[in-house]
């Protein structure tokens, strides 16, 4: 294959050129994008402008620093990557590979770079019927078969997302969204209790919890260890932890004001085929609307959902896998299909692979762990045996799903991303 024409260097003002890369890297790094494609981007980017560039991203800032003509000059932003927003990425990265490709004036890609930025979030509506709609899906596929439950439980993921969003109007702390939407599902659920449909309070109380799980920071930041960027991942990782911790102080203190705890219960009833696979693919669909995936993409994360989790379905029910083999697997196929699709779509690959599996997160586990925890610490010294038993295996149970999930995700993407990077964009790839 003949190697493309580099487009011809297009020489601007330093200090131009550095306020454009940095405008750049801020806005990949901070709505989701991984460390080496935003890495790569401005690189790219700069080249284009005539000048080398280098950028180093840490947890709250961002520099970039030039040379052209043997003088250098750096420049350094506050930014955090707390933001998954896949539409903005996309846009930006099609600007950017659009400029690099055929050059034009810094000061328009600058201004419309400002324009993708500022580009305000789905609408209320949008978002509080996807969280309505995605956590009842979550419920059919947890075995809740009653219209009832799977009623109780949109509205009350429904009225969190309204609440995150008048939340967000207020306050910029990272956590509060998802702690006063996980009380609200804990009252919601202690009052299920309360009125005597105990048989529903676990899934009730728990599926609008796991629609605020942040599967993409987590992801980024294995990402950032594998790559042996330990101060990013460990920053990113530790944040998404908090984030998990807030929602089970919020849920676990919510079913507090009823007297309400999560029992341990029995397996999920067996799901249909076709109920699991459909509702899977609208959790899918949920999801992306919370990164703001543009509606024209969403069909492709809700078919690689749907085709892996009807895999999961057939591992456990057919060859009897275990959870977490059965998340290793369907994670490894989602993996494998999303590494060329999010580098074609120009979408991050963490928010796109975490939206497609967002229905096999051990939500159920880890929240019932939470609560045996509680219980064991407010027991003193009488502890219960069953109870630390359960509390143990729901733990496992928690630890070794969300270890098949990252693991399935991000081996293929550390595998076969370079490959796959040069095939579809023709630069030299990064994961």
């Amino acid at each position: 294959m003949a190697a493309t024409a580099r487009p011809e260097p297009r020489s601007t003002d330093p200090e131009r050129a550095l306020d454009l890369l940095v405008a750049a890297a801020t806005l990949l790094f901070t709505n989701g994008q991984t460390t080496e494609r935003t890495t790569d981007c401005v690189e790219r980017l700069a080249t284009a402008l005539g000048f080398s560039a280098r950028v180093f991203l840490r947890w709250d800032e961002v520099t970039v620093a030039i040379e052209n003509g043997g003088k250098a000059t750096s420049t350094t932003v506050e930014a955090r990557p707390v933001g998954i927003e896949m539409g903005k990425v996309a846009a930006a990265t099609k600007l950017i590979d659009d400029f690099c490709d055929h050059p034009s004036a810094p000061e328009l890609l600058r201004s419309e770079l400002a324009k993708v930025q500022a580009r305000p979030p789905v609408s209320l509506i949008r978002f509080a019927f996807f969280a309505a709609i995605g956590a009842a899906a979550l419920g059919v596929i947890f075995g809740a078969a009653h219209l009832a439950s799977l009623l109780i439980i949109a509205v009350s993921a429904g009225l969190g997302a309204c609440l995150r969003r008048w939340i967000a109007g207020l306050s910029h702390n990272p956590f509060a969204q998802q702690l006063a939407a996980a009380l609200l599902a804990g009252v919601i659920g202690a009052l299920v209790v309360h009125l005597q449909f105990s048989s529903l309070q676990r899934l009730v109380a728990v599926c609008p919890c796991m629609v605020l799980v942040p599967g993409p920071h987590i992801l980024n930041g294995t990402i950032d260890l594998a790559r042996g960027r330990l101060a990013l991942g460990i920053c990113r990782v530790v944040y998404a932890s908090l984030i998990i911790f807030a929602i089970c102080i919020g849920l676990l203190g919510g079913l507090s004001f009823g007297g309400a705890n999560l029992p341990a219960s029995a397996p999920s009833p067996p799901v249909p085929l076709i109920y699991d696979v459909i509702a899977a693919g609208v959790a899918v669909a949920a999801y992306g609307t919370f990164f703001s995936m543009p509606w024209r993409m969403l069909p492709v994360p809700m078919l690689i959902g749907m085709l892996a989790h009807g895999a999961r379905w057939a591992l456990l029910a057919k060859a009897g896998a275990s959870l977490a083999g059965g998340a290793l697997i369907a994670c490894l196929i989602v993996g494998v299909i999303t590494t060329p699709v999010a580098e074609r779509l120009r979408l991050p690959y963490a928010g796109l692979a975490f939206a497609s599996v967002v229905s096999l997160i051990p939500g159920v586990f880890l929240f019932r762990m939470a609560d045996g925890l509680v219980e064991l610490v407010a027991s003193g010294g009488d502890v219960s045996a069953s109870l630390l038993q359960a509390t143990l295996a729901d733990g496992a149970n928690a630890f070794l799903i969300t270890l098949a999930i990252t693991l399935g995700l991000i081996l293929p993407k550390m595998l076969i991303g370079y490959r796959l990077n040069k095939l579809f964009s023709g630069i030299d790839g990064r994961a």
